[in-house]
Formats: structure tokens, C-alpha cells, sequence
């Protein structure tokens, strides 16, 4: 499972980078870019509450495959296109909607599946794992993607990227039994794979109930949600802008960057990672997410190259300082039967504002430039954050 995600993990750093680069010289505009994003989220929030009630009822690594299979063919599909000159912006939005609406089923079954092969004791290191793994493709993705359109063009980032699906496919493939299609075994917790209306609306109803019921739980959800908007908009739509626009640089600086922000995070999942248990979890969350929101406003304020790459790498640091606190967290507090339940309404709580965060990112940037974007949305980010530490049950997680 672990290798097949890394691999599949490095061919999209590959394509993400690939793909804003294509739609920056096919449009120029910020706008186009947001769309995108927009397209490719909006069937995950629409999707994501039903794919965690499904998650936890089906064969969760037989989702992942058929999930990898999917996304491999689509992924191929555009890559031929743009092999044969005739890829456009509105092909890049139907590719989008299918990577969204199959995100909504694979991300809640590959967070729910890891405590289901790793003991309890070891998955703070699995997670960490999990994380590194992430940020290492996203090292090595970013610099090979922006080689590959320097030199061999993006149909070819594109199609790598397919093969990556087809390979992380083949390795979930010995995991799978298939003496059931997608129905979940009889030891499952869940007790019956029927479903119906009112199964389907109670087992919402529980995951809702239990995120109710641990203030840490909403309250961060809550502010994922609002600083998204402000930070996730900037980053996502804005950083070819303000590397192109700002800074005045090519493909290359774009790579480095994303390159840094994941050796940044590397290095915090390594460090994180090797820690038996994480004391102050709620104030190393959140002081963790201040300084990130604080070095976004830096970039929009600062020309200075290396110190935006020094920026890149601390607050990929910061992040995934974040990442593992809130992913242990979750798989402590959370009984695996309602895990995938309780991912999907993360999901859907902490991204559902991100769609009007691309529109309005992409909007603001060909207004008022991406540098003016970054240094406002970093000091708004930076007051949402702190509005979580005014709960004594966030300052008090331990």
C-alpha cells in the first residue's frame, strides 16, 4: 500500500506542476487556474460525506485499486490528447470533476485503512511514513516535472503520471481478495454491508453526532474551513503568478519551491515522526499553523529568492508539524467503524469553503497581482488561527 501511494504520489507532483505551468501559457490567467481547482474540489465536497459512509462498509483496498485504475485510464486519455496538439482548458475541467469525485471514496478508504494493517503502538511512525513518503515525490516530483516541460514538454509529465496510477494499482493488487467484489469481510465492525436511505442518513448521523461531541474535533475542523479560504487559495492558484509576475522567474523556481515546501515537510515528519507521543497537541497545532500563515504574508512582501526558498522550507516544516498532530489525533479519538465517516466530514468541513477561496484568489490576482494576494491572505490566516487557541479545549489538548 505504502509503495504504491509513493509512486502514484511522484507522478502527480509531477502533473500538478505540470498542469498549472500548461494552463499558465494556455491562458494567462489567474481565473482559468482557480477554475480548475474549483472543478476539481466541488465534486469532492458534493461526494465526500457519502464515499466515508461507503468506506466503511466496502473492501477499502479494493476501492483503492478500482480507484487507481479509473484515474490511470482518464490521466492517459488527456495525455494523448495533448501528445496530439488537441488538449484543451475545458478537457482539463471534465479530468478535474472525475479526480474529485473519485477522491471523495479514495481518500477516506486510505486514511481509514491505515490503522486497519498497523498497530496501535506504530502508527504515529506509519503516519509519519505515510507523510514523508508525500513530501519526498513532492522533492523529487517538483524538479522532475519542470525538467520534463523544459525539455520533453507536458503530454509527457502528463502520461508519466498515468503510469504512475497503473503501477500504484499493481501494487495493491496482492492485498486484494477476491473472493468478494467490493463487499467488506464479515469480521468488518460494521456488521452488514445492506444499504439503504435511512442506514446511509444514521451513519452520518453517528459521525456527525461523534465530531459534535469532541470540541478539538469542530473547532479545528472549523477553522480549517475559514482559513482555506486565505491560505490554501493563495498557494493553490496564486504561486505560478507570483513566481512569474513577482519574482520574475521561470518553471525552474516554481519547481524549487514546491521542492523546498516538501523537504521542509520531510524533515518535520521525520522529526514528528520519531516521537513515542506529541505532548501539547493542540498548541504545537496551532502556533504551527500561525508561522505558516505568517510566511505566506512574507512572500508577498519580499523579492528576495533565497529567502522566499529558507520560507518554502520552514513552513513545509510548520505543516507537517500540523499534519501529524491532527492525523494521530484522529486515529486515536476515532473508533476505525466510524473512521471513514468521520474523514469524509473533515474533508467536507475543512474544504468547503476552498472553492470560493479559488475563485476569489483567482479573481483578486488578476486585479491587484499575486504579491498583494499572498501578504493579505497570510495576515488574514494568521487571525483565524488564532481565534482556535481562545478554546481551553484546543490550548489544553494534550
Amino acid at each position: 500500500m505504502w509503495s504504491g501511494q509513493t509512486v502514484s504520489r511522484l507522478g502527480d507532483s509531477i502533473y500538478r506542476l505540470a498542469l498549472a505551468w500548461w494552463v499558465l501559457e494556455k491562458t494567462g490567467s489567474a481565473v482559468a487556474m482557480g477554475t480548475v481547482l474549483i472543478f476539481s474540489m466541488l465534486p469532492l465536497l458534493l461526494f465526500v460525506l457519502i464515499g466515508g459512509m461507503v468506506v466503511d462498509r466496502v473492501d477499502r483496498k479494493k476501492l483503492m485499486l478500482f480507484s487507481d485504475l479509473l484515474r490511470g485510464l482518464a490521466v492517459a486519455i488527456i495525455a494523448w490528447f495533448a501528445f496530439a496538439r488537441l488538449l484543451e482548458v475545458w478537457h482539463i475541467y471534465l479530468l478535474s470533476i472525475l479526480f474529485g469525485l473519485v477522491d471523495a471514496f479514495f481518500q477516506p478508504a486510505y486514511s481509514a485503512l491505515v490503522p486497519e494493517v498497523v498497530l496501535p503502538t506504530d502508527r504515529p511512525s506509519a503516519n509519519s511514513l505515510t507523510s514523508m513518503s508525500a513530501q519526498v515525490t513532492g522533492v523529487v516530483g517538483p524538479a522532475v516535472g519542470a525538467a520534463i516541460v523544459a525539455f520533453g514538454g507536458t503530454p509527457l509529465a502528463f502520461a508519466l503520471d498515468a503510469g504512475s496510477f497503473i503501477i500504484s494499482a499493481a501494487c495493491i493488487l496482492p492485498m486484494v481478495q477476491w473472493s468478494y467484489f467490493l463487499i467488506q469481510q464479515p469480521s468488518s465492525s460494521t456488521g452488514s454491508s445492506k444499504l439503504s436511505i435511512k442506514t446511509a442518513w444514521k451513519d452520518i448521523l453517528d459521525g456527525l453526532k461523534f465530531v459534535a461531541g469532541s470540541p478539538f474535533l469542530w473547532i479545528t475542523i472549523s477553522i480549517a474551513s475559514l482559513s482555506n479560504i486565505t491560505l490554501s487559495g493563495p498557494t493553490g492558484v496564486g504561486l505560478p503568478f507570483l513566481v512569474k509576475d513577482h519574482l520574475h522567474a521561470g518553471v525552474g523556481l516554481l519547481g524549487a519551491l514546491y521542492s523546498l515546501f516538501s523537504v521542509g515537510s520531510v524533515i518535520g515528519a521525520i522529526y514528528y515522526g520519531s516521537k513515542i507521543r506529541l505532548r501539547r497537541r493542540g498548541l504545537l497545532a496551532y502556533f504551527s499553523w500561525i508561522i505558516g500563515a505568517g510566511l505566506l504574508a512574507f512572500f508577498g512582501l519580499n523579492k528576495n529568492i533565497l529567502l522566499i526558498e529558507a520560507g518554502a522550507v520552514i513552513m513545509g516544516f510548520c505543516f507537517a508539524g500540523f499534519e501529524q498532530v491532527w492525523v494521530n489525533s484522529l486515529q486515536e479519538l476515532v473508533p476505525n467503524e466510524l473512521l471513514g465517516r468521520v474523514t469524509s466530514l473533515d474533508y467536507l468541513g475543512s474544504y468547503a469553503l476552498l472553492p470560493v477561496g479559488y475563485a476569489i484568489t483567482g479573481w483578486a490576482i488578476d486585479r491587484f497581482g499575486a504579491s498583494q494576494v499572498f501578504f493579505v491572505g497570510g495576515l488574514i490566516g494568521v487571525a483565524i488561527t488564532m481565534l482556535g487557541l481562545l478554546h481551553p479545549a484546543v490550548r489544553h489538548f494534550d
